[in-house]
C-alpha cells in the first residue's frame, strides 16, 4: 500500500534530523586552531525539518511559511504590518522609497532636493536609498562610545529643506529616541530607524522600530536571526503599507497574493492612469518598483530561527558582559561602549576603541587577533565620505566629522553571537593580554 504524504512527509522529517546530527556534530574549541568567528549562523535540526518540508510543496516563491513570519514578526514589534524582503539592504531602499510614494499628500512626499539626516559612520545601505532618489545626505557626526549619532548635533544639523531622519542603531545599541522623537514631532519629520543590526533592542521598554514611521531588518547570516538572505519592512501605518506592499511587488497595484485572482474585487473595473477602463488590475502599476520577495524556504528557516530569538538576545547579552568584564582592566588603553539611559541593546558587537597614545595601532591589534584566528571586523565602512564610491555625491556636512574619522581610524568590533562560548572568551583575552607584554 502506498504511503500517504503525510506518512512520507513524517519520514523524510525524521530523515533530516537523523542527518542533522551526522552533519553538524557539536565542535570541541582547540584554542590557537579553531577559529573564533565574529559571528555565524546558529541553528539545529529544526530549520533543516522546515527548510525541507517547503522544499516538498514546491511553491518557491513567497508562500504560506511567509505569511506565518510576517504575522508573528508583526506581532513580536506590535505593529500591524511586516513585509519580507530579500536583504536589509533592500529593505531599506523600500522603506525610502515609500517615502516618495504618490499615495502620500504632496507636503509629506519626498521629492528630489530634500534634505536626510544620516551619518556617515555606519554601513552604505543605509546611505545609499537617499541618494539613488536624489536627496541631499545631510551628514552628521556620532560618538565615540555608544557610535551613535551626536543628539546635540543632530538638534543643530535640521535646515529647512530637511525631511527626514535615517539612522541605524548602530550595533544593536539605541540612539537617543527621546531627542530624535521630539525633533521628529517638532519639525514634521519622517523617521526610518534601521534595525538590521537591532532586533530585540529596547528603549524605554518599547523595541527600537516602534518609534518611527517605517523600521527595517536584516536576516543575514550574521544578524539576530537568518533566513540566509532576507530583510523586513515594517509599518503602522495603512498607507505607508500599500506602497511599501506595492514597491516590493514590482510597483504593482494589486494587492492579491501571487497565485490569486481578483481577491481586490477590483481586478476588471477599474480606471487608473490613463489605461483603458477595467483594464487588468493586476498588471496595472502605482509605483516604480522591483521584486524584492523571499523564497518561501527562506521563510520556513525564518519560522524556527524567531522561536529561537529570545535565546539569541540573551546569549549576546551575556557575552557583551564578558567581554567588558575583561575589558575593564584595559580601560586605559581602550574607550569601551556603553549604552545611554532607558537603552537597552541586543549588542550585535563588541565596539572597542583604541586610544591615542596606547603605543600601538588597531590594525596592529586586529592583524595580531587574527594570527590566532580571532576574527574581528571594523566598524563597517568607517567613514562612509572617504569610501571610493562617495567622494564626489552631493551633500550638506553639519559639522566636522572629527569622530567619525577617530571610528575609522582606531575602532573595531569581537562578536557576541551566540556561537560564541566562556571558554572562546577567555581565550581571546590571553591573546591580547599577550599583545599588550609586547608592545609594553
Amino acid at each position: 500500500m502506498a504511503k500517504s504524504e503525510s506518512e512520507l512527509r513524517s519520514e523524510i522529517s525524521r530523515l533530516v534530523k537523523e542527518l542533522y546530527t551526522v552533519r553538524f556534530p557539536s565542535d570541541s574549541f582547540v584554542p590557537g586552531a579553531t577559529a573564533i568567528r565574529y559571528a555565524g549562523r546558529i541553528f539545529d535540526e529544526k530549520e533543516m525539518q522546515a527548510l525541507v518540508d517547503s522544499s516538498l510543496d514546491f511553491w518557491l516563491t513567497a508562500g504560506r511559511y511567509s505569511e506565518i513570519f510576517e504575522s508573528e514578526l508583526a506581532d513580536r514589534f506590535g505593529l500591524e504590518y511586516a513585509f519580507l524582503v530579500n536583504s536589509g539592504s533592500s529593505a531599506n531602499l523600500i522603506a525610502f522609497s515609500a517615502l516618495t510614494s504618490p499615495l502620500l499628500p504632496e507636503v509629506k512626499r519626498l521629492h528630489s532636493g530634500d534634505e536626510v539626516i544620516s551619518v556617515a559612520a555606519g554601513f552604505p545601505t543605509t546611505l545609499n536609498p537617499i541618494i539613488q532618489h536624489g536627496m541631499v545626505p545631510v551628514f552628521v557626526d556620532v560618538e565615540v562610545g555608544t557610535y551613535n549619532i551626536n543628539p546635540e548635533k543632530l538638534k543643530k544639523a535640521i535646515g529647512p529643506k530637511t525631511k527626514a531622519i535615517f539612522l541605524a542603531h548602530t550595533l544593536g545599541n539605541p540612539y537617543n529616541l527621546d531627542v530624535v522623537m521630539e525633533l521628529v514631532r517638532k519639525y514634521d519629520l519622517w523617521l526610518i530607524e534601521d534595525c538590521c543590526d537591532a532586533l530585540g533592542s529596547t528603549y524605554n521598554g518599547k523595541m527600537v522600530g516602534t518609534f518611527g514611521h517605517i523600521a527595517t531588518c536584516s536576516f543575514y547570516p550574521a544578524h539576530h536571526i537568518t533566513m540566509g538572505e532576507g530583510g523586513a519592512v515594517l509599518t503602522d501605518d495603512d498607507l505607508l503599507a500599500r506602497a511599501i506592499r506595492s514597491i516590493r511587488d514590482w510597483g504593482r497595484d494589486c494587492y492579491c497574493a501571487g497565485g490569486e485572482n481578483n481577491t481586490c474585487g477590483k481586478r476588471f473595473s477599474g480606471q487608473y492612469g490613463t489605461l483603458p477602463k477595467g483594464y487588468d488590475h493586476k498588471y496595472v502599476y502605482s509605483h516604480i518598483g522591483y521584486n524584492l520577495k523571499v523564497t518561501d524556504m527562506q521563510a520556513a528557516i525564518g519560522v524556527e530561527q524567531l522561536k529561537k530569538l529570545d535565546d539569541f538576545i540573551k546569549r549576546r547579552k551575556e557575552n557583551f558582559s564578558l567581554w567588558m568584564k575583561g575589558f575593564r582592566q584595559w580601560e586605559d588603553i581602550f574607550v569601551l561602549p556603553y549604552a545611554i539611559d532607558g537603552a537597552d541593546p541586543a549588542w550585535f558587537a563588541f565596539p572597542v576603541t583604541v586610544k591615542e597614545g596606547g603605543g600601538f595601532s588597531r590594525t596592529e591589534l586586529t592583524n595580531f587577533l587574527a594570527q590566532h584566528r580571532i576574527e574581528t571586523r571594523n566598524l563597517f565602512g568607517g567613514n562612509l565620505l572617504r569610501q571610493p564610491a562617495y567622494l564626489n555625491i552631493q551633500k550638506r556636512m553639519a559639522g566636522s566629522l572629527e569622530e567619525t574619522d577617530r571610528i575609522m581610524n582606531n575602532t573595531f568590533f569581537l562578536g557576541t553571537y551566540p556561537g560564541l562560548t566562556e571558554e572562546k572568551i577567555a581565550y581571546s583575552f590571553k591573546v591580547i593580554q599577550n599583545f599588550l607584554e609586547i608592545k609594553r
